[in-house]
């Protein structure tokens, strides 16, 4: 799992309901990356987001997080292959791979994606 997976795993579990979903996000951030580069790029926060979004994050509710439409979409996509894959593994890059998205490149979108799905913090 790369760092970013990482992230959206801290702030998945770290989640209480008095926090604002992309405050706990932003501090999980903060914990694992150096750089405010690194701890504000937008791909693997508006993927997590966005599943928040859609309450697909267990214990996270429904809500408006994010204005990324482009990366919650890649994730909710990711989820339904992910749900009918029939227990078969990815690799991010396969993940990716499956999205069918031509010469679009990955952003640690599906590291979000399968940290998540992994640990069984994404609704099934």
């Amino acid at each position: 799992m790369n760092k970013y997976g990482l992230t959206a795993l801290k702030a998945a579990q770290n989640y209480k309901q008095s926090d604002s979903i992309p405050e706990i996000y932003a501090r999980a951030a903060k914990e694992i990356f150096e750089t405010k580069s690194s701890q504000d790029k937008g791909c693997p926060k508006g993927t997590f987001l966005g599943l928040c979004e859609e309450g697909l994050v267990k214990g996270i509710p429904r809500g408006n997080y994010t204005k990324s439409v482009k990366n919650k979409e890649y994730a909710l996509q990711a989820i339904e292959i992910l749900r009918w894959a029939d227990n078969k593994t990815f690799t991010p890059k396969e993940l990716w791979t499956e999205l069918n998205l031509g010469d679009k490149r990955s952003n640690s979108q599906m590291d979000v994606v399968l940290a998540l799905w992994e640990n069984g913090l994404i609704e099934k």
